[in-house]
């Protein structure tokens, strides 16, 4: 595989420096809780190497030939009022208004490493830098400027299909998705358009194409999976998965499929908010989707905890990648547990030989992010064994045997 180049910009940071406290309301300053077609755009295109017997596509596919491709994905990246407040900060030494990257600098070379890097952003992003988050609402917007850490960073594309999505309304949805468009970034989730009401999004690498699909539980600030959709918005049911179910979903990944994916990614934002197991929803429809021959692998965030993987038919759920950048953590808001503060970055290997038989493998590098300077920090076992163990805990509570990724940092 090939190794991509870690930014300058990110190649050195100052981590000094204390996160200011939030002023937080009766409910945690995070995530989830109620407050009252894709294209080429940004899609990474390398030459495809070994046998090139196959046809050759025009965005450099190349179709039934044998891959090996990396995929890394991180959880949220939940921009608190406070992780904006250190940005600003961090902007005052370089320069740019709000300056994100150096929260993602320690993460950068394991994403850069993968072949795909695939984030999930969980608050708006505002092309002007207006009607910013505010400490104790949990209706969110955050600087666009994060997009171009979050590409600095090495990451390709972003899904925004969570409980946010609506917080700014139709115009902050399209504000998010031309913000990430414009930073060269790849987005998967609902749109702003009735006419193309939900992206797919789309990356060539190595020869190989890759789709991802993006659906939430709710498209409003809103408790628990419904199908409920904004009155001058319809379409956003498209994206949610208790709309389109099971059923719908594989018709989506099959589609993607017949227009040439060779690997189909769905991301889902689901799960109980800080309950580390499952729900049956989650369980049987990662089930379902993954006895399709149409779904390759399946990302879960949402619940701001690690969640358990799980390897079906020979292909992985990873239920919940924890939180990639928040403010959460028990020290900033009575209740949050320890596990707020932790996610991880899920690498998932997808191989396809000369038979055309396809086949995964998959390691996992627990994060936890610093708060003060609000720095996402992999962990080892020698730099933080309890989060390290806390975390591998979390991934394999399913039992023996239920998932065959396995950490680094031990």
């Amino acid at each position: 595989m090939a190794r991509r180049r870690l930014p300058t910009t990110l190649a050195a940071v100052a981590l000094a420096g204390a996160a200011a406290g939030c002023s937080l309301g009766a409910r945690p300053d995070g995530a989830g809780t109620p407050a009252g077609p894709g294209g080429a755009n940004g899609a990474r295109t390398t030459t495809p190497t070994g046998s090139t017997s196959a046809t050759t596509g025009a965005d450099g596919s190349v179709r039934g030939r044998p891959f090996h491709l990396t995929i890394a994905a991180a959880g949220d990246v939940l921009a608190h009022s406070t992780v904006t407040k250190d940005a600003r900060r961090y902007g005052t030494a370089t320069g740019v208004t709000y300056d994100y990257a150096p929260m993602f600098a320690r993460v950068a070379p394991i994403l850069g490493r993968a072949d795909l890097a695939i984030c999930h952003m969980e608050t708006p992003l505002s092309k002007n830098d207006t009607n910013l988050s505010v400490p104790g609402r949990l209706v969110f917007n955050t600087p666009h400027e994060m997009a171009a850490a979050v590409k600095g960073a090495g990451y390709d594309g972003c899904d925004f299909a969570s409980n946010h999505t609506w917080d700014q309304g139709r115009a902050g949805l399209a504000s998010t998705v031309s913000v990430l468009h414009a930073a060269g970034l790849q987005y998967a989730g609902p749109t702003a358009d009735p006419k193309a009401p939900r992206s797919v999004a789309h990356y060539t690498t190595h020869g190989v194409r890759v789709a991802q699909l993006a659906y939430s539980y709710t498209v409003l600030n809103d408790w628990g999976p419904n199908t409920k959709t904004p009155p001058d918005a319809p379409w956003t049911a498209q994206s949610l998965w208790p709309a389109r179910k099971a059923a719908g979903i594989i018709a989506d990944a099959r589609a993607a499929k017949r227009a040439g994916a060779d690997i189909v990614v769905v991301s889902l934002h689901w799960g109980a908010e800080y309950i580390t197991k499952p729900t049956k929803d989650q369980t049987s429809l990662a089930a379902a989707l993954l006895a399709s021959k149409d779904v390759d692998l399946i990302l879960g965030t949402h619940v701001h905890v690690v969640q358990p993987c799980q390897t079906i038919h020979g292909k992985y759920v990873f239920y919940g990648l924890g939180n990639s950048l928040s403010n959460q953590a028990p020290s900033q808001a009575a209740g949050l547990r320890p596990e707020t503060q932790e996610g991880m970055i899920a690498t998932v290997t997808i191989s396809r030989d000369d038979a055309g038989r396809v086949t995964e493998s998959a390691t996992y590098q627990p994060t936890r992010v610093k708060l003060e300077g609000h720095v996402i920090e992999p962990v080892t076992k020698a730099s933080n064994a309890t989060t390290w163990s806390r975390v591998v805990r979390g991934v394999s509570s399913l039992g023996s045997g239920k998932c065959s990724a396995r950490p680094t940092g031990g």
